[in-house]
């Protein structure tokens, strides 16, 4: 009889979960997707695209598939999910997982504000005298950027924001990570950016702006990561497959 397994993806370790375990004999995986972008990349092993309807609704699905495990590898700043996801392995009585990147940590020589949300990063940018600013945010946060009149903004975003905030100025560069140094340290004096704004959203595929931010002595404006529920945790994709395995 088959083990069926569901991971709450979109991130880069749950991808590379999704391949560790699709092979497995006896495992099914289903890898659930947000939604988020048109054309999404598709994991190993089955998928799912959509939201459960909160956490009632995935309590719902996790006793209709009958899942007996669950690994949230979901992006650290999707919040509203983790919760969602607690309470409803919780009802439906199935384990929960946490498989998370560690966050960024800050070197010495780093010039970094910790803010808790997009309105303190404002008013850090409007205090601090930021006129060029590069936004690495995603294309769902810039609204509250627009309130900063006299700025000139570098937007990266995989996908274009649909509708374009009214940023003051600002120019569009649509790429996806990784991201090397030597093409950062570039972007930044290109462009001469002053500030940074970012995630800590932790892991190697865009840390390179970090490293260019530093060498180059521009300020970074870092969002801390929102509270998540107190969980079993992973800090690789190594151990959440042994956690898994331990299910079986």
């Amino acid at each position: 009889m088959n083990r069926n397994i569901l991971i709450l993806g979109g991130t880069t370790e749950a991808y590379r979960l999704a391949e560790a375990l699709a092979l497995r004999a006896g495992l099914r995986v289903v890898t659930s997707l947000a939604g988020r972008t048109s054309q999404p990349r598709l994991p190993a092993g089955e998928s799912r695209i959509g939201g459960f309807g909160g956490s009632a609704g995935l309590r719902a699905y996790l006793r209709e598939q009958g899942i007996q495990g669950v690994v949230d590898a979901t992006h650290p700043f999707a919040a509203t999910m983790g919760w969602n996801a607690q309470r409803g392995c919780a009802a439906a009585g199935v384990p929960l997982l946490r498989l998370e990147r560690p966050p960024w940590v800050a070197a010495p020589e780093d010039r970094w504000e910790s803010v808790a949300d997009w309105e303190q990063a404002v008013a850090a940018l409007r205090c601090g005298g930021a006129r060029r600013v590069f936004l690495a945010v995603g294309r769902q946060d810039l609204g509250p950027f627009a309130a900063l009149d006299d700025t000139w903004f570098l937007v990266r975003a995989v996908t274009p924001p649909d509708p374009m905030p009214p940023l003051h100025a600002c120019r569009l560069l649509l790429a996806r990570g990784p991201f090397d140094l030597e093409g950062e340290r570039a972007l930044l004096r290109h462009h001469r950016i002053d500030a940074l704004v970012c995630k800590n959203s932790g892991g190697d595929a865009t840390q390179a702006k970090l490293v260019a931010a530093r060498e180059l002595g521009v300020r970074v404006i870092m969002r801390r990561r929102p509270e998540r529920p107190v969980l079993p945790a992973a800090s690789s994709v190594e151990a959440a497959v042994a956690w898994v395995e331990a299910l079986l």
